[in-house]
C-alpha cells in the first residue's frame, strides 16, 4: 500500500508548524509544502534558497516582509469557507521573509525550485481568477491563487471547495508524463480543511495499469501526495470539504489527460 497521506500534528511545534512535505519525504523533485498555525504576535522568518516560494494566508492577518518590501495588516478571511479569495505573497528563490501574525493565523508555504526570474509581490484577493467548473453535482468552486498565466518559475496553485455530495477533480485526469503539448508532468499536494472538523472526504489516486490504486478516508488538515495517477474527490454529504494544490513540475504548465473510461462525463455536463 502507498502512504499517500501526510497527517498534521494536533499541536503545533514551537515555530508553529503543524504539517511538513518535502521533495525527500515524498519521494520526488519540486513540490514542497508546510502548514504553520501561528499565533497572535508570532513570527516566522526563512531563506527562500534555491526554491520559490508562494505564502497563501488561509485564514487570519498578517504583516509579511520579503526582500525591500513589506504589506502590511493584510488578510481578510477569518476562515477558509467565507469564499473569499486569499491574500498570497510570492516570495522568489535567493530571498527571504518574515510573517508576524497579527491574529491567529493558519499560513500555507508553497515551494518549488526557483531561478529568481521574478521579484517578491503582494497577489490580492481581486487579482485571483474565481470559476464555478464542472455541472450537477461535479460542479466546485476554483480560486485560481496562482495559475500559468501569472509570473512565476515553477508553482501552480489553486484552491478548490467542493459543495457537500459533490465530487472534483472529476471527471478524473492526470498530469504524469512528459509529453507535451498533450500532458505535462506536475507532482501534486492537496491540502484538505473540512467545514466541519470531524468531516472527511474521500480521495483515490490510480494509474490506468492499476500499480497505483489507493481508495483514502482524507480527515480535516490532512495532505494528500499525488505522484502520478488520476485524482478524484469526493465530499460526502454533510460535508463540504476545501483543498489547496500545489503544482511543480520541469515544465510550468498544466495539460492533463483525462481517464477515458470516464470521459464521457464531459459530455453530461454540457447538457
Amino acid at each position: 500500500m502507498a502512504d499517500l497521506i501526510v497527517r498534521s500534528r494536533p499541536v503545533p511545534d514551537e515555530e508553529g508548524n503543524v504539517l511538513t512535505i518535502t521533495p525527500e519525504l515524498a519521494g520526488w523533485e519540486y513540490v514542497g509544502f508546510e502548514v504553520y498555525r501561528l499565533r497572535r504576535g508570532q513570527r516566522l522568518h526563512r531563506e527562500t534558497g534555491e526554491r520559490e516560494t508562494c505564502l497563501v494566508l488561509l485564514s487570519g492577518k498578517a504583516n509579511v516582509t520579503a526582500g525591500r518590501q513589506t504589506w502590511t495588516n493584510i488578510g481578510k478571511r477569518m476562515d477558509v469557507f467565507e469564499k473569499i479569495p486569499p491574500y498570497s505573497v510570492y516570495v522568489p528563490s535567493g530571498d527571504c521573509y518574515e510573517v508576524e501574525a497579527l491574529t491567529d493565523l493558519e499560513l500555507a508555504v508553497c515551494s518549488a525550485p526557483g531561478k529568481g526570474s521574478y521579484p517578491a509581490r503582494l497577489i490580492a484577493p481581486e487579482e485571483i481568477g474565481v470559476e464555478i467548473r464542472g455541472a450537477d453535482n461535479m460542479e466546485r468552486l476554483i480560486h485560481n491563487i496562482l495559475p500559468e498565466s501569472k509570473p512565476a518559475d515553477s508553482l501552480l496553485i489553486v484552491e478548490v471547495f467542493t459543495p457537500e455530495g459533490h465530487w472534483s477533480s472529476y471527471p478524473p485526469h492526470k498530469h504524469d508524463q512528459d509529453r507535451l503539448p498533450h500532458e505535462s508532468y506536475l507532482e501534486e499536494t492537496y491540502y484538505y480543511r473540512m467545514r466541519s472538523a470531524h468531516g472527511f472526504a474521500v480521495q483515490r489516486v490510480y494509474t490506468d495499469d492499476r500499480s497505483l490504486d489507493e481508495t483514502m478516508t482524507v480527515k480535516n488538515g490532512d495532505a494528500v501526495l499525488v505522484p502520478r495517477g488520476y485524482h478524484p474527490v469526493s465530499a460526502p454529504p454533510g460535508y463540504e470539504v476545501y483543498y489547496l494544490n500545489v503544482m511543480a513540475g520541469p515544465v510550468r504548465t498544466w495539460k492533463f489527460h483525462n481517464d477515458p473510461e470516464h470521459e464521457w462525463l464531459f459530455e453530461k455536463m454540457k447538457r
